[in-house]
């Protein structure tokens, strides 16, 4: 119901006036204050919105609230003790979640008061996120026991501070952590038995990450290098990982990983700007089933020396791998063509890779290492059911369904023309040397440019 609306049937209603004042959800943004801007500009809206949160509160019981969203425009000044005394009215016990969204600028003004949390008041709490604040547990902290889910972005909080927190944080199950700029060492202890999922991206003075967690099978991780170290118990499944400003992710990763998370079974690598050949290495990722590498240029071509044959020393180091998917996305393509080389296309000795069932190669060119890499599946993927060669990126793709030649609708996403010139050649490169090198049990799935939207008219630009 409108806000207008439900003040006006408290002024003639007894009983909904009562379960106004013990609504359990309170839910105060922009939009669900009716705020719409006019000519008096953000100054009257910030004030209105202030003055509507105050009169809401002021009239709520305290009793019986569930939620708290509240979602501070960015036009609104900075006010503590307002922050604080509607927090003060929301947060009492019983109440399950609680959001805060702050504008920027309140990031280093402003400190959650963990004080709100004492008396019970915090001990029931489920589900927080805080964003653009401090926030500050002190030694002995022990107000969120039932806290299953906690989410912080750009949030000031040391790791020390964190630690405060997971003390009696007994049932916690999810932890997100984005851009917290003062995490220098993160520490999962033993007892967060509970802990099944973390994310932790862009934390840019994080140097230690160290989890003890029996049961973490899901991690995110963003960031610079660090030194990662997981407990006997940890049984870390599934590895989403990407190194900022590095270019060496996918060999750090085949370095690094395979000691470090030996438990894992599916892993997935994010490289802008690859610049070391995959190594070959001792070390195996005993029970890797599923292997995604996305490699970009990020607005510039991948080096055009860089080997995309040597991601072989991944699949040789996955004894177990049964899906591989490789995703190129660049706006530029450097790499010598297959077409000027042909006749010595490069074959790499080693084990076989007897449990590889599906492989995808997505913005697939004419990379003389590329086909390389295509050609050796083949020849060693004893086990391999289908291979996918998309000649045509398209990072906003539903499946199979892609092309408007194929929907027969709409248009296709724009893309340069050298990219498309780039897709044809590399339709060109697929029947020249990939075709006849297909086993007869192998399904081989071709993503080629659109009839519609790539179409080249003049053969000899090829």
């Amino acid at each position: 119901m409108p806000l207008r609306d439900a003040a006006h049937s408290a002024c003639v209603s007894r009983g909904f006036l009562h379960s106004w004042r013990c609504h359990p959800n309170l839910n105060f943004t922009k939009k669900t204050l009716c705020l719409k801007r006019n000519a008096s500009g953000k100054g009257d809206m910030a004030r209105r919105f202030n003055e509507r949160v105050d009169h809401i509160l002021k009239n709520h019981s305290g009793i019986g609230v569930k939620t708290l969203n509240l979602e501070i425009p960015y036009y609104c000044k900075f006010d503590a003790c307002r922050l604080n005394h509607w927090l003060q009215i929301a947060i009492a016990p019983g109440i399950e979640v609680v959001t805060l969204f702050l504008p920027e600028n309140y990031k280093t003004k402003y400190s959650f008061p963990c004080s709100l949390l004492f008396s019970g008041c915090g001990n029931s709490i489920r589900y927080l996120r805080l964003n653009y604040c401090a926030f500050r547990p002190p030694v002995g902290f022990d107000c969120l026991r039932s806290l299953t889910k906690l989410y912080l972005y750009d949030v000031c909080i040391t790791g020390d501070e964190l630690g405060n927190l997971f003390s009696n944080s007994f049932a916690l199950e999810q932890l997100e952590l984005l851009s917290c700029g003062e995490l220098i060492s993160l520490r999962i202890p033993f007892w967060l038995e509970r802990l099944s999922f973390l994310d932790v991206f862009g934390c840019k003075m994080l140097q230690v990450i160290e989890i003890k967690a029996p049961n973490l099978h899901n991690f995110k991780f963003y960031g610079g290098p660090v030194h990662l170290s997981l407990g006997e118990s940890s049984q870390v499944k599934n590895l989403d990982f990407e190194l900022s400003n590095f270019g060496s992710s996918v060999s750090y990763a085949i370095t690094e990983l395979p000691s470090t998370v030996p438990t894992l079974e599916t892993l997935k690598l994010t490289s802008y700007r690859e610049r070391v050949d995959t190594p070959m290495v001792a070390e195996k990722f005993l029970i890797l089933k599923y292997l995604d590498i996305y490699l970009s240029g990020e607005n510039e071509p991948i080096p055009a020396d860089y080997d995309y044959l040597s991601l072989v020393s991944f699949l040789d180091a996955s004894p177990a791998l049964e899906t591989f998917i490789l995703t190129v996305n660049q706006n530029d393509v450097k790499h010598d063509s297959v077409f000027g080389n042909a006749s010595h296309m490069r074959h790499i000795l080693g084990p076989k890779h007897d449990r590889l069932r599906e492989v995808q190669i997505n913005g697939f060119c004419s990379a003389k290492s590329m086909v390389e890499l295509a050609c050796h599946i083949l020849e060693n993927a004893t086990s391999l059911e289908s291979l996918t060669v998309d000649t045509i990126f398209d990072m906003f793709a539903d499946g199979d369904v892609r092309s408007c030649s194929i929907q027969k609708k709409s248009e296709c996403s724009p893309i340069p023309r050298d990219i498309i010139l780039e897709a044809h050649k590399a339709l060109r490169a697929v029947n020249t040397c990939i075709v006849g090198r297909v086993p007869p049990q192998v399904k081989l799935n071709v993503g080629e440019p659109c009839s519609w939207c790539h179409s080249i008219v003049d053969a000899n630009l090829l």
